[in-house]
């Protein structure tokens, strides 16, 4: 039923006036981003591209102290690889950045047995060994690790200084908090910091 004055046809007329303002009023809002230039949204998979390598995530995630991360990462990569020598350093090395001190010397022995020749493997057993309180055999480990590695390194020559003189000065022992370096394959060495 129609109301009195009002007609269909200026029902229609106004409609029709307010869907050409709407579109007036659209059309001078702001571009919208193309999708051939990102658009918005965060890109999707590549499925013809490889998967970067699981060892090199958990590497750059002990990197960055994320070792319960690194972990997860290591024992993926394990499920890829196989356990090689350098997975289990990496495992014994996130086990050592969580604490977990019998756990971190059980993997680099299995390691250095392995990989007797590895002289980075034998630094970080030598790490653990330090942490742990086994001076004279963590000397000894890193006296092999110096002697595999040819001296070239700095952070296991470094290793090896600390620990002489932490047993040259065991008086000193309960005051001194060193800083002792993981070294992993490659370029790059973890730090591992005691927490205050």
């Amino acid at each position: 039923m129609a109301r009195p004055g009002v007609t269909p046809i200026s029902t229609t007329l106004k409609l029709l006036l307010a869907t050409v303002a709407l579109a007036t009023v659209a059309s001078c809002g702001p571009k919208p981003i193309s999708a051939d230039k990102g658009g918005p949204y965060a890109p999707g998979v590549d499925l013809k591209k490889d998967a970067v390598d699981g060892v090199e995530v958990a590497h750059r995630l002990m990197a960055a102290d994320q070792y319960e991360l690194a972990l997860e990462a290591f024992t993926r990569a394990a499920l890829d690889q196989g356990m090689t020598p350098e997975i289990m350093v990496g495992v014994g090395s996130a086990y050592l950045g969580l604490g977990r001190m019998g756990q971190a010397e059980t993997m680099l022995r299995r390691a250095v047995e392995v990989a007797p020749d590895w002289p980075e493997a034998w630094n970080n057993l030598g790490v653990v060994l330090m942490e742990r309180g086994k001076t004279g055999e963590a000397q000894q480990i890193f006296r092999k690790a110096y002697a595999l590695d040819n001296g070239e390194s700095d952070s296991i020559r470094e290793n090896l200084r600390l620990a002489l003189a932490k047993s040259e000065n065991v008086d000193n022992n309960a005051v001194q908090n060193e800083d002792y370096k993981l070294v992993r394959r490659g370029s790059g060495d973890y730090l591992i910091r005691k927490t205050p």
